[in-house]
């Protein structure tokens, strides 16, 4: 397939670019022209990210990678730090790093809702406050990953569907701080997408699902979304093409939801 140049002269980071829809972005993006640098804690995944990104390069695109954990702030800020000293400028930070585990919620620890929340908030807001600094000063967006959890009730995934309405909430409260300062902030709410995590989460609901109520998730004609499918709406919000959406959480599930 052949992508527009959207992103030739950009830089960008992707969080979560192991695999799934980060991988998937980066992929899009490079395609796209921009130099991205992925960030994730698995080196074998980011090692593929790299691989299967410059394989798919047009119009000067490059993937760059390095190991980082997003919970950890010394981390996050000499990733970001190196990268503008390299490439002289931050355009874009997307923040797809995040971790889904389910549970009844009567047998949910605190450490287990507070790790949820510390991975896909806490890190979603570190990498936002690091990045800020260098896109006010590119006139930069961010595009955070929601889920359509945060706002439709998914069962047993009390903690995640927290943590992601969090980073909805985040999402617009940044959206509406830079407005005036020429940062756009905006998130995605993917529904039933077909990711490692979510195949992994497939085999680990815990004993006496009722999934019956996981029906809105997925369409009579179609199993799951693909990552590549969200890749795209992430692209454009992330460009030009998005110029005019601001604190938006777009959905993006196949009309599951209704």
């Amino acid at each position: 397939m052949t992508f527009a140049a959207r992103f030739q002269n950009k830089k960008i980071i992707v969080t979560g670019g192991a695999s799934g829809i980060g991988q998937a972005a980066v992929i899009r993006l490079v395609a796209e022209g921009g130099t991205v640098l992925a960030l994730d804690r698995n080196a074998e995944g980011l090692a593929q990210t790299l691989e299967l990104a410059n394989a798919a390069a047009d119009y000067g695109g490059l993937a760059l990678s390095k190991q980082v954990s997003v919970t950890h702030e010394q981390e996050v800020r000499e990733a970001l730090h190196h990268f503008v000293q390299e490439q002289g400028q931050l355009d874009v930070l997307i923040n797809m790093a995040g971790i889904l585990r389910s549970s009844h919620t009567t047998d949910t620890s605190f450490d287990a809702f507070m790790e949820l929340v510390q991975i896909n908030l806490g890190g979603t807001f570190l990498c936002c406050r690091e990045a800020l600094p260098y896109l006010l000063q590119s006139k930069g967006n961010i595009v955070n990953a929601a889920s359509t959890s945060a706002f439709f009730g998914h069962a047993y995934m009390a903690a995640y569907s927290a943590s992601k309405g969090g980073v909805a909430a985040l999402t617009q409260a940044l959206s509406r701080e830079y407005l005036n300062r020429g940062v756009r902030v905006n998130a995605i709410a993917p529904g039933g997408i077909g990711t490692p995590m979510v195949a992994a989460q497939a085999h680990g609901f815990p004993e006496g699902v009722d999934f019956s109520l996981y029906a809105h998730l997925s369409r009579p004609d179609r199993q799951l979304g693909e990552p590549q499918e969200v890749a795209s709406v992430i692209a454009m919000l992330a460009s030009e093409d998005g110029a005019f959406v601001n604190g938006a959480v777009l959905r993006i599930d196949g009309g599951t939801h209704g």
